[in-house]
């Protein structure tokens, strides 16, 4: 495998596994923008274990998702106290204050960021992401996930049935926490280098939009948000100058031309996510999306056992 294909299924697996810790906590009626600042507390711990004691892997990427899973559990108490567009800010606030913690922070290496010896090949993130795709299908489809289905569709009628909504919702957010300290750690040893300006709130948007234009009815939403926000990118550099050429050639201008400028790809992406959101505002994969699909199966199977 190419180094180029290597460094793109690292990626989506990184983003896979954020979009899921933001995903747990949206999925309850959340909105998290706090994302960055736990994937950088993952990093970070990750990166300074493996470079001031050289701590094996298998312990600083369990560190990453564990200290980043406790400050999740900490800050949900006080910050889900508040609700809307305060729980919003409260979260972003919490990554800046993180970010801002770092950078003055010379044991971290402050603005020169750090640098970490032990690296991992794309193989690591790609089962990692595997096991915590089936961990969240798993968790989903219990009784805890029903919950979690239940406060997000009605909250009211949830808290009267006797379910403690308090403490699903702080469960939810440090599990999600946990998970985005993981994919920082795993971040920090496929790059073998982290920075607080990589953490930055341009970032928590972008997970954030990953989970809401996948979905948040089901755990196929994050994956259809990443897969799109990831590879549709790197489709457009290529294909747009093919597209360029064929449309050219369509029209009989021959000759030599400029290939279309980089920002021209991004360009695409913002026109079909504000399509989506017109379009499918509750995201690309739903719940009665995927019941159709359900029902539709054992249909077909007794149609083709008559024939």
């Amino acid at each position: 495998m190419s180094g180029y294909m290597a460094g793109i299924l690292a990626i989506l697996s990184i983003n896979l596994i954020f979009a899921y810790g933001i995903y747990l906590s949206v999925a309850s009626g959340q909105l998290n923008l706090g994302g960055a600042g736990f994937q950088a507390i993952g990093a970070y711990a990750a990166g300074w274990l493996s470079a001031s004691l050289d701590a094996p892997l298998v312990v600083t990427i369990a560190a990453g998702a564990l200290v980043a899973g406790l400050f999740g559990a900490g800050l949900a108490f006080p910050i889900l106290r508040t609700k809307g567009v305060y729980l919003v800010l409260a979260t972003f606030a919490f990554a800046e204050v993180v970010a801002g913690v770092i950078l003055n922070s010379d044991t971290l290496g402050g603005a020169m960021g750090l640098s970490v010896p032990a690296w991992i090949d794309w193989q690591v993130p790609v089962i990692l992401a595997i096991i915590v795709t089936l961990f969240v299908f798993y968790l989903m489809s219990t009784r805890f996930g029903l919950t979690i289905r239940a406060i997000h569709d009605d909250p009211e009628v949830t808290d009267l049935m006797g379910v403690s909504i308090r403490a699903v919702k702080v469960s939810a957010f440090a599990i999600g926490a946990a998970l985005a300290g993981l994919s920082g750690a795993l971040y920090a040893h496929t790059f073998s280098f982290v920075e607080a300006q990589n953490f930055n709130a341009l970032l928590s948007i972008y997970v954030l939009l990953y989970v809401l234009l996948g979905g948040t009815q089901t755990p196929w939403g994050p994956i259809a948000g990443v897969a799109f926000f990831t590879l549709l990118p790197e489709l457009l550099r290529d294909s747009l100058p093919a597209l360029q050429g064929f449309v050219l050639e369509t029209v009989g201008m021959t000759g030599s031309f400029n290939p279309p400028d980089e920002s021209w790809r991004f360009v695409i992406l913002g026109v079909l996510t504000v399509l989506m959101m017109v379009f499918r505002p509750e995201g690309l994969i739903t719940r009665t999306m995927i019941d159709r699909v359900r029902f539709r199966r054992p249909a077909a199977v007794a149609k083709e056992a008559v024939e």
